[in-house]
């Protein structure tokens, strides 16, 4: 996820939020307050039990690492899955060089919808999970994560939409990606040098080389960590910078929906996630849905990197709300 999941996280999370510019132009404020008040399509009803059946069936897997039979297995199954859904199905292979000098077998997967449509919104998660537990105990640190939180969460609900679009597309275009190799960064044991843009390197060669030629959408959301019990998603500061007004529409969206407790309208941290290379490269702004936690010490779900992120510790209730609340706003876009 984020160069900052290391020895920094905590330091990067918490000044983060002077980093968060949520001044838009006037012209633009306009813009956002007559769309909210336009008459609002109501989105098919989010089915949590369907989006959760998906994050099992992911992690039955095993841990998604790159180069791995669960991984190649896994990969098989998402995209059969978005086929099966209706939507026309792009992978992209790719060898990608991690941190350590491994070459990894990458494939990024990408569902589209309307695929002739200019009209676009982009959704996307990443797939592949964590091969170490560097937030565990020492005598974990090598062992590979299930990543039913951070990977197979957003994954889950994004599968949830793809059904659901299948029996009523929104107006626009959807774009489903799954980035691949978004977690094999620096871990905090290693003691090389560091090395910058080790972590999401799916959508760092996606940014680059897009799954169609010069492909561009009117905004992305990026789904990271979006199931765990009593999850707060806070603005992002990259976000914040670079999507502000999406990203007020999604939190209004939530908040008109009953699930305020969740997305929490205050700043939260910055981190270095897909979205930001999936701007930096195509030119698209997108927020990042990412769980924020302000009592731990690293900034992330006490899970995160850990062997306890396991399916046991997804709620059906935090899905719903990330869920239904993406819909809305993907089905009131016209």
């Amino acid at each position: 996820m984020i160069p900052y999941k290391n020895a920094l996280a905590a330091l990067a999370l918490l000044t983060g939020s002077a980093l968060i510019s949520c001044g838009s132009s006037k012209e633009n404020s306009n813009r956002t307050e007559e769309t909210e008040t336009q008459t609002l399509i109501q989105a098919p009803a989010f089915n949590a039990d369907s989006a959760y059946a998906y994050i099992d069936a992911q992690v039955k897997f095993g841990p998604r690492v790159p180069n791995s039979p669960a991984h190649k297995a896994c990969g098989n199954y998402l995209a059969s899955q978005l086929e099966r859904f209706g939507a026309k199905v792009y992978n992209q292979y790719a060898d990608l060089m991690a941190y350590n000098g491994a070459i990894l077998k990458a494939r990024n997967i990408i569902g589209a919808y309307k695929p002739d449509t200019k009209k676009r919104v982009m959704l996307c998660a990443h797939w592949d999970s964590r091969p170490y537990a560097d937030q565990d105990d020492e005598k974990y640190h090598h062992t590979p994560i299930d990543g039913a939180n951070d990977g197979a969460s957003g994954v889950g609900v994004l599968l949830e939409i793809a059904r659901q679009i299948q029996l009523q597309a929104p107006a626009v275009g959807i774009d489903i990606v799954f980035f691949d190799a978004e977690d094999y960064g620096i871990p905090d044991f290693y003691k090389g040098p560091y090395k910058p843009d080790t972590w999401c390197l799916g959508s760092q060669y996606w940014g680059r080389i897009p799954h169609v030629s010069d492909y561009k959408a009117r905004f992305g959301i990026l789904l990271d960590m979006v199931g765990a019990k009593g999850a707060a998603f806070y603005y992002e500061g990259f976000s914040a910078r670079t999507a502000n007004n999406v990203m007020k529409k999604i939190w209004n969206t939530a908040e008109r929906l009953g699930y305020g407790q969740y997305f929490i309208k205050q700043e939260g941290g910055e981190v270095t996630d897909d979205h930001v290379y999936v701007n930096r490269f195509r030119g698209i702004p997108c927020v990042d849905i990412i769980h924020y936690d302000i009592q731990g010490n690293t900034g992330f779900n006490p899970t995160w990197h850990t062997t306890d992120d396991t399916i046991e510790n997804i709620d059906k209730a935090t899905l719903q709300a990330v869920g239904q609340t993406v819909m809305e706003v993907i089905y009131n876009e016209k």
